[in-house]
């Protein structure tokens, strides 16, 4: 039996890329993208859809590292800077888990978005937009995730990116309920591969 070594064990993360392949903006190809991706020495590389949702494997690392690492090569590459946010499989999960507007409300899944925040807002900044005009569109903040629903469908809703960027003073990033199942799924199937 070998004797695999802590610092070999794989660890599945979820990278979610900010405003690529959006209206014409920022183009990279998945190919291209894949490729960097293993250039940095990660493995399993698994791509979804074409917005930037990367699910590979590392030895455990700092997220913030594996960010630096990504978005600094990004830039090297194409030659234009990305915001980019490292999740691990734990975390994506409890995201899905915690939806209030699926667990306490059963909304539908087709009116709900998740907006992952580089950090968790100041109760400051927070605070400014709570109780804003924003109806029949509803968020939920809940440490570094904003939880949206949308009726009305994500394209006409106030509460984009831009939105809570220039509010909070942070970089957003945001997935419907969908993807999120979806980067769940193929990141618990790469998990279960190692195993």
């Amino acid at each position: 039996n070998k004797i695999i070594l802590s610092d070999n064990i794989m660890q599945t993360y979820i990278s979610i890329l900010r405003g690529i392949n959006v209206s014409g903006h920022k183009m990279i190809k998945m190919d291209a993208l894949c490729n960097l991706y293993e250039e940095l020495g990660f493995k399993n590389i698994r791509t979804y859809i074409q917005s930037g949702n990367v699910i590979f494997q590392y030895r455990k690392s700092n997220y913030q590292d594996l960010e630096k690492k990504v978005a600094d090569n990004i830039f090297k590459e194409f030659g234009f800077e990305v915001p980019v946010m490292v999740k691990d499989l734990d975390e994506l999960k409890k995201v899905l888990k915690e939806n209030p507007f699926v667990n306490k409300r059963k909304e539908d899944i087709k009116s709900l978005h998740v907006t992952f925040l580089s950090k968790e807002p100041g109760q400051f900044n927070f605070d400014k937009i709570v109780g804003g005009k924003y109806l029949p569109d509803e968020f939920i903040l809940s440490g570094k995730t904003i939880y949206l629903f949308c009726p009305n469908g994500y394209g006409r809703t106030k509460l984009t990116n831009n939105f809570f960027e220039s509010k909070l003073n942070l970089v957003a990033t945001t997935r419907n309920w969908k993807t999120i199942i979806e980067l769940v799924n193929i990141a618990g199937d790469i998990t279960s591969d190692e195993k």
